[in-house]
This record gives C-alpha cells, sequence and structure tokens, in this order.
C-alpha cells in the first residue's frame, strides 16, 4: 500500500457522524440513572450511538494511516499504535485510544457483560474521551493540509 492523500469527504462525513452520535447520547436523559433506565429504548440508543461514535473515530484512524501513511491496520487497537508511531497521536493520546479500542471491541463481542449502569455512567461522564482523540485526529489534519485531496 503506497501513501496517498486524505479524503475530505472521508474525514468530514466520519467527524460528522461522530458529532452526531455524541450529540445524540448528550440529548438522553442522563441526569440520573432511573431517568436514564425509565425506558429501555434510552439505554440501546445509548449504546447504539456510543458504539457508533467508535466505529467513526477507529475509521478516520484507518483513513489517515491507509491514505496518509500506506500503513493498513486490521487490529482496532494496533490503529492507536501506529497513529502514535506516525506522530499523529502523542503516547498518552495512544493510549486512551487503546483503552477505547478496548471498550468497542468488548461492546462489539461481550456485548452481553455491558451492564446498564456501565452505560450510563460512560454516556455521562466519559464522552470527553472521545472529543480528545476527536480533536487529536483533526488537529493533526489541519497542521498537514497537503495530506487533504480537497477534491470531492
Amino acid at each position: 500500500m503506497s501513501p496517498g492523500k486524505l479524503n475530505k469527504r472521508v474525514i468530514g462525513d466520519r467527524l460528522a457522524w461522530l458529532d452526531k452520535m455524541v450529540a445524540e447520547i448528550r440529548a438522553l436523559p442522563l441526569e440520573s440513572y432511573e431517568e436514564f433506565t425509565s425506558t429501555l429504548k434510552n439505554v440501546w440508543a445509548a449504546e447504539s450511538c456510543l458504539r457508533r461514535a467508535l466505529e467513526s473515530i477507529f475509521d478516520l484512524g484507518r483513513h489517515i494511516l491507509a491514505k496518509g501513511f500506506g500503513i493498513g491496520v486490521t487490529e482496532y487497537k494496533q490503529i492507536a499504535s501506529e497513529l502514535e508511531k506516525a506522530g499523529v497521536l502523542s503516547h498518552s493520546q495512544a493510549r486512551l485510544l487503546t483503552t477505547l479500542a478496548g471498550y468497542r471491541n468488548r461492546m462489539v463481542h461481550f456485548y452481553h457483560e455491558v451492564t446498564f449502569e456501565e452505560l450510563y455512567e460512560i454516556c455521562r461522564s466519559e464522552l470527553g474521551d472521545l472529543l480528545k482523540i476527536r480533536n487529536a485526529l483533526l488537529e493533526w489534519i489541519e497542521s498537514n493540509p497537503g495530506q487533504i485531496d480537497e477534491t470531492l
């Protein structure tokens, strides 16, 4: 795989999707656990939006690696380590992304172990972690304008 330019549409779509999913989570009743679980639709919406938000972060990271550096990855945790090696993320950001990869894998493969309480706490107080990675990737993209294919 040879490096090329990042696709502006892919970047915009993944960032917009992430922002939409975070906004949907924040629109849920997160003031109390009782209110959050008063209808299971809230729980299922939170789970779906969180999983999709995580997927969008990893899709963007994979796109940066594939198009920007010619690096193909298959494992979610590998995306984090390769982004660090490429200088896109700092060590602490890559560690955070590795943690998010582990949680994404847990949501997909061990979904039956994710409790409503855990999901509530993440949606109530941990969304900032997603935004830290979002902002770090966007900062790298904006500081490397020559890497972007501006044509849509």
